[in-house]
């Protein structure tokens, strides 16, 4: 899979229509692997023409990269209403765990896609991937905590990010793997105690 600089300009793609190539994209990358699966059947299933898809998204990769900008956008749109009025940092912390395996309990076909259709360093590799929104607000709530006395400074933002974030995709995975035979955010919070446990500062307060 080649990278991309840029995702695509769909400004001038019909909403219904690129939400049936966003379905059709959940559909078909759900089901089998990123090379098993071509343009044309991309476009048999989303009931467009195959020329449609290369005027607007160009490869099978920015379509695919375009599709996952727009799921993680709405994760984050999540994040962030759901962050409003929580004034206690552990809670605040709680809920971007929770709002994250909520989503793909309620998206599993998009944890699917990720898994058949990214290569293991996609999303650090990938300009189009990396989210500097979604990354932001894990940022930032991490920085608050540490600013505060609340988390470890033994390590900066950065790493506990990977970490938080690490744990999660873990869960996620496995969650996809074994049949998803509860919901994933019915264990958030002991997950979470969990994660609190390993990332906060001995002694210190929630904070507020």
């Amino acid at each position: 899979m080649t990278t991309t600089d840029a995702l695509p300009d769909l400004s001038g793609l019909d909403p219904r229509t690129r939400e049936r190539i966003e379905t059709a994209l959940l559909e078909v990358f759900s089901q089998r692997e990123f090379h098993k699966v071509g343009m044309a059947e991309i476009a048999r299933e989303a009931r467009v023409s195959l020329q449609t898809l290369y005027k607007y998204y160009g490869s099978k990769e920015a379509l695919l990269f375009s599709g996952l900008d727009h799921w993680m956008q709405q994760v984050t749109e999540r994040m962030l209403d759901h962050l409003q009025g929580i004034q206690n940092y552990k809670d605040r912390l709680r809920k971007v765990f929770w709002v994250l395996l909520e989503f793909y309990d309620r998206n599993p076909k998009v944890g699917l896609l990720m898994q058949n259709a990214l290569y293991h360093n996609a999303w650090s590799r990938e300009p189009a991937l990396r989210q500097p929104r979604f990354t932001h607000v894990f940022i930032q709530v991490l920085s608050e905590g540490r600013a505060a006395g609340v988390l470890t400074d033994e390590v900066d933002e950065r790493d506990l990010l990977d970490f938080f974030y690490g744990v999660a995709a873990r869960l996620i995975s496995q969650w996809l793997s074994r049949g998803m035979q509860e919901p994933l955010a019915s264990r958030a919070d002991t997950f979470f105690e969990m994660i609190w446990r390993a990332i906060a500062r001995p002694g210190a307060e929630t904070g507020g």
